[in-house]
């Protein structure tokens, strides 16, 4: 989940479910699994958490693109700066 009160410039941080999080209104999530299945979870209509299901795939280690396959999600590419148990933290 995204904690976005930790993102720097140009750096987003997300942090996993359960993590305690400050109260908000909303928060956007990533969802990787290991057969290649990208779910990005972006802040709905009325904060409502909405989602929509891709595929992922790396392109050198430390990038990875998220592809949706329809015209009204572009992919997208992120770089990894860092992760392990306790914190992702991506430059988009």
């Amino acid at each position: 989940m995204h904690s976005f009160e930790e993102d720097t410039e140009g750096v987003a941080v997300y942090r996993p479910t359960g993590y305690d999080f400050p109260l908000a209104r909303g928060r956007r999530a990533l969802e990787f699994t290991p057969d290649g299945t990208f779910v990005d979870h972006p802040i709905g209509r009325g904060d409502a958490p909405a989602t929509a299901a891709g595929r992922w795939r790396t392109t050198d280690g430390r990038r990875f693109v998220a592809s949706f396959g329809d015209s009204e999600r572009p992919d997208r590419e992120v770089e990894i700066l860092h992760c392990d148990d306790t914190v992702l933290r991506i430059r988009a």
